[in-house]
């Protein structure tokens, strides 16, 4: 028998574990983010063979942030500052002669959530709010991609901010929603970590998130919304009901999703790597060329 293997290859902290073939989890391991990217992929070696643990690995799965080119598996993730055009794929099917599949960590944890969530409908959405923001959309639970990976944080949006000079994006854009409403937006902010946000606070992060879901479903109308990552379950309800009541109050032409948090919390990214790893490019709307 052999095992699959998940990478969640994150801005602060790096998950590897491993799963049966039936998806049973089997080990994990954590560690903090190296700043360098050799010391990083070095260090993602020796977490995967921890977990391993001398069985046979069937295919290596990562969820990480974006841009990346997912048929390449070249990465760049916005935030890891030293990796810029990472051959993440080339280096790990050279390392482990295993089939490696990458995609965008927000992809990643769509495809988990909805189907180790039992979700069923056609349109379904899935947000994180952590270091960063993303997104993934899937159509009959299959990615939707466009041309390149949707970025619904780096949308401008009617933002309200005490302290507007302070919003900064790491993208290089001007008001983006992921400046106003992820972990290193409020940061920047608010001068202090999410979990130290005033109700006040928390309520300028609600009406900005708010603001921009108006925008995506505007667009994209999913039958729900699925949010994930610290922000998310750090916020809980008194974020998302702020968010949902400005979405509501925005949307006259379109009929409002269902908010809900996610099932799995910090786990969703992971479970859905070690998913991807096993199921490859079968899960992607888009035709191959």
């Amino acid at each position: 028998m052999g095992i699959y293997i998940g990478l969640d290859i994150g801005g602060t902290k790096f998950m590897v574990h491993s799963v049966s073939e039936e998806g049973r989890e089997l080990k994990r391991v954590k560690e903090a983010t190296p700043y360098g990217q050799e010391d990083g992929i070095n260090l993602l070696f020796e977490m995967i063979r921890e977990v391993a643990e001398g069985s046979k690995i069937l295919g290596i799965g990562a969820a990480i942030g974006g841009p990346l080119d997912r048929a390449s598996g070249v990465v760049s993730p916005l935030h890891q500052k030293t990796w810029r055009d990472v051959p993440l794929k080339a280096i790990m099917e050279q390392e482990f002669s295993v089939p490696f599949f990458v995609d965008v960590d927000t992809n990643v944890a769509a495809i988990a959530e909805y189907v180790l969530g039992g979700y069923t409908q056609k349109y379904f959405l899935y947000i994180t709010l952590s270091t960063g923001m993303g997104g993934g959309f899937l159509i009959n639970g299959k990615i939707y991609e466009g041309v390149s990976h949707p970025e619904i944080a780096h949308q401008c949006i009617d933002f309200s901010c005490k302290f507007p000079e302070r919003a900064m994006c790491e993208c290089g854009g001007g008001r983006c929603l992921e400046s106003f409403v992820s972990g290193n937006g409020i940061k920047r902010i608010y001068q202090k970590n999410a979990e130290l946000l005033s109700v006040d606070e928390w309520e300028e992060v609600g009406y900005n998130l708010g603001m921009g879901l108006r925008n995506i479903v505007t667009i994209l109308s999913p039958s729900v919304i699925v949010f994930g990552g610290g922000i998310s379950v750090g916020g809980g309800e008194k974020l998302l009901n702020k968010a949902e009541q400005m979405m509501k109050s925005g949307l006259k032409l379109v009929t409002p999703p269902k908010l809900i948090l996610s099932k799995f919390g910090y786990d969703t990214a992971i479970f859905g790597a070690s998913y991807i790893a096993k199921m490859g490019s079968k899960l992607y709307q888009r035709e191959e060329n």
